[in-house]
């Protein structure tokens, strides 16, 4: 698809970039993503304010051209370029664009073409902004994907579809289809719960009292030190999709034309549900003390009421983005619970994911591309209570970690065996985690 866009931008600019559109929506979909995000998608890469208004669901959804959810209580205008969800729906997609704001003119003579249905509320006096080639794309790509997540999630899924959990996460579905999705659910509403992120899978809610989530080691360089996780048997409680608004989902605010960004890619595949054919039991009934959970890395959020749950997931999300991969070059906890980041959990709002990394941070990164050993050896330092703690912890001898400390010193260009120093390390390792796209 990516060579496709290419050659048809050599060729035609908007055909182009309608590829990438379609792309992106496409990859959306597939993640998974949540109304807000596929309405964000449609306000950046238009370049101008994007608006969902769905009377019958009592959704409203309105995000600014840099991606800022700014709802606003005034009616559309009717010259807005606009796409309904459906030929017989009152729920319409809106593009802001007004009349001396049509964006970019239509390049070698290329025509918009795209027909629509003027709304009901629609008056007659007011022109109808036609839409460019690339705004027509954006709001049909966008408008189906939020057609199928409406449907999906907004109390007209049968009782055994995963989407309930989805709904439970969604902060902007109505609190009313969320009681309705706990209840079909089975969860007590009287009781906590908690959701869990992990990163290749769909979202996950449990009971508060199911039994304690894991927590996460990290294999040594050498390979000889105490296991990992170990977390490598299916997941013991109910999935679901759910909503991928996070910061890492947004694009840059870009032209048209301009390359769309990748949205993330979930593993797929059935979930093994033991103890009988009941596909939604694991969300009934608390689960055994040995909770078992995916492989991989793993948010977990806080435990709260079941209608506060969306609080929980977004908890869940920013702890991934803390977790490692458990690897000799990305060693660290594969399995982070969000309300045991405290202060630290303010880092995620400062280092944005694919942004540029501090200074520290490429210096790890160029440190660690001329000694493989470094990102193990430093982090066992960074995370245990002494140095001989640390040379135990990755199974090299007390004197060989001081040689290696001191030529990661050389490398790095500060202490890191001091007070300040160990510091300094600790909130480089960890801005190196949450500095990944």
């Amino acid at each position: 698809m990516k060579e496709l866009a290419g050659r048809l931008t050599a060729l035609d600019p908007d055909a182009g970039a309608a590829v990438r559109v379609i792309a992106y929506f496409d990859r959306l979909a597939e993640s998974r993503a949540g109304v807000e995000a596929l309405v964000r998608g449609a306000a950046v890469l238009a370049g101008c304010p994007a608006r969902l208004v769905d009377p019958e669901r009592r959704v409203h959804v309105r995000v600014e051209a840099d991606g800022t959810r700014r709802d606003e209580k005034a009616p559309p205008d009717p010259a807005w370029p606009f796409a309904r969800l459906s030929p017989d729906s009152a729920a319409v997609l809106w593009l802001e664009r007004g009349a001396g704001d049509a964006g970019p003119p239509a390049r070698n003579g290329v025509d918009a073409g795209y027909a629509r249905a003027v709304p009901e509320n629609a008056d007659a006096q007011h022109t109808q902004v036609a839409p460019s080639v690339v705004d027509a794309v954006i709001l049909e790509r966008a408008a189906g994907a939020v057609r199928l997540v409406l449907d999906r999630t907004r109390g007209r899924a049968p009782a055994d579809d995963p989407a309930l959990v989805e709904t439970l996460l969604d902060a902007t579905a109505p609190e009313q289809a969320r009681l309705h999705a706990a209840r079909r659910l089975g969860l007590d509403l009287a009781a906590h719960a908690r959701a869990l992120a992990p990163l290749h899978g769909r979202p996950l809610v449990i009971p508060a009292d199911a039994g304690p989530v894991p927590r996460a080691g990290y294999a040594s360089a050498e390979g000889t030190g105490r296991p990992g996780t170990g977390l490598t048997s299916p997941a013991a409680v109910r999935t679901a999709p759910g909503p991928r608004g996070g910061a890492e989902e947004l694009p840059p605010a870009a032209r048209p034309a301009t390359p769309v960004p990748t949205a993330p890619r979930p593993r797929t595949g059935s979930t093994a549900f033991p103890g009988g054919p009941d596909r939604h039991a694991a969300n009934l009934h608390p689960a055994p003390p040995a909770l078992r959970l995916p492989a991989g890395r793993l948010g977990v959020g806080p435990a709260v009421p079941v209608l506060e749950l969306p609080r929980s997931w977004a908890g869940a999300r920013t702890a991934l983005r803390f977790t490692a991969e458990d690897t000799p070059q990305d060693p660290g906890p594969s399995v982070v619970h969000a309300d045991e980041l405290g202060g630290i959990a303010l880092l995620a709002d400062l280092v944005a994911p694919g942004s540029e990394p501090p200074d520290d941070v490429r210096a790890l990164e160029t440190a660690a591309a001329t000694a493989p050993w470094l990102p193990a050896t430093l982090h066992a330092v960074a995370s245990t209570s002494s140095l001989r703690a640390a040379a135990a912890e990755i199974n090299v001898h007390h004197s060989t970690l001081q040689e290696r400390l001191a030529h990661a010193e050389h490398l790095l260009g500060w202490p890191v065996r001091t007070p300040q120093g160990r510091l300094r390390l600790q909130l480089a390792l960890t801005m190196r985690r949450l500095a990944r796209p």
